[in-house]
């Protein structure tokens, strides 16, 4: 998805092929995982000379845990870091309250960064991702 927002546009889409390349995917790996984001309506699969996918909405308005719950869902934001099945506030396992408060830390995270905001921090040279890496 990183890799789609820098790279396509509401005109340009972006190969199969050349994520796979440039990311080192294996390409029928890459293929289900795409497939599942735009079953997901997060992206768009155009066959032909110019196909591709693309974003269906501005990298602004798309979120890491809208990703997250397209591909793996949401319950790794809700299961015990243990493992434990009966693991709760009322039942807590040793690690619960400290795990609890990192999940929600995280969960908050994805829930408020944007592709756009990562792609604004690669362009800015704010990250150890370069422009070249991605190119």
């Amino acid at each position: 998805m990183f890799y789609i927002a820098l790279h396509s546009s509401s005109d340009k889409n972006v190969e199969l092929t050349e994520i796979a390349s440039e990311q080192d995917i294996p390409k029928h790996f890459l293929s289900k995982i795409l497939q599942l984001l735009v079953r997901e309506k997060l992206l768009y699969s155009m066959k032909g000379p110019t196909g591709g996918f693309r974003l269906t909405k501005p990298p602004n308005e798309i979120t890491l845990i809208e990703i997250v719950d397209a591909i793996d869902g949401l319950d790794i934001f809700h299961q015990c870091g243990i493992g434990f099945k009966t693991c709760d506030d009322q039942n807590p396992c040793p690690l619960h309250h400290d795990y609890k408060a990192i999940r929600e830390r995280v969960k908050k995270l994805f829930s408020t960064k944007t592709l756009e905001a990562l792609k604004e921090e690669v362009q800015e040279g704010g990250s150890i991702i370069s422009m070249s890496q991605l190119e």
